[in-house]
């Protein structure tokens, strides 16, 4: 389960910068709190304007709201982490990013199913995936390892990835 340098030369290292990793757990808990309070709006806002449309349409909009909640709830992750600054609102107050580690690009259909796989990982078993983030060296979840995606504090990363580019 532990990742050495050496098996992946190209992934941050938390022994050579641990400024990467620094309160990272600390970061995803209070940025996943941030946006599971916009979220919460979001879904309030969707529920408001069902119930209003459900009157109208013969309670077809109430049946609707059993489907547009959960894709509001994966659309936002999607739309936030496939995005340039790929990161979510919460993310980006808590300095925090994801980064790809396989070598592919984050797209929108990558944290698609990032976020979907984060909600499945939860929903089915919460205490295994957060102990995860507590015995894997660079602080990764269950969803993270199968994706392949890393998470890290964004402005040391951005000095890390300049050095490296300068160290070639």
């Amino acid at each position: 389960m532990t990742q050495t340098y050496s098996e992946r030369p190209y992934l941050p290292d938390p022994a050579t910068a641990p400024e990467l990793f620094d309160g990272l757990l600390t970061r995803r808990v209070m940025a996943y709190l941030i946006d599971l309070f916009l979220m919460g709006l979001l879904v309030l806002v969707l529920g408001v304007a069902g119930t209003i449309l459900g009157f109208f349409t013969f309670g077809l909009a109430w049946l609707s709201l059993f489907i547009v909640v959960p894709a509001a709830i994966v659309i936002y992750y999607a739309v936030t982490l496939g995005s340039a600054k790929r990161a979510t609102v919460g993310m980006q107050m808590m300095d925090i990013v994801l980064t790809p580690t396989r070598g592919q690009p984050l797209d929108g259909w990558m944290a698609f199913f990032h976020a979907l796989l984060f909600w499945v990982s939860i929903w089915i078993s919460w205490p295994v995936s957060l102990l995860f983030v507590l015995f894997t060296p660079r602080r990764q979840m269950i969803h993270d390892l199968i994706m392949g995606t890393l998470m890290v504090r964004r402005s040391p990363m951005i000095r890390h990835w300049q050095r490296t580019q300068m160290d070639r």
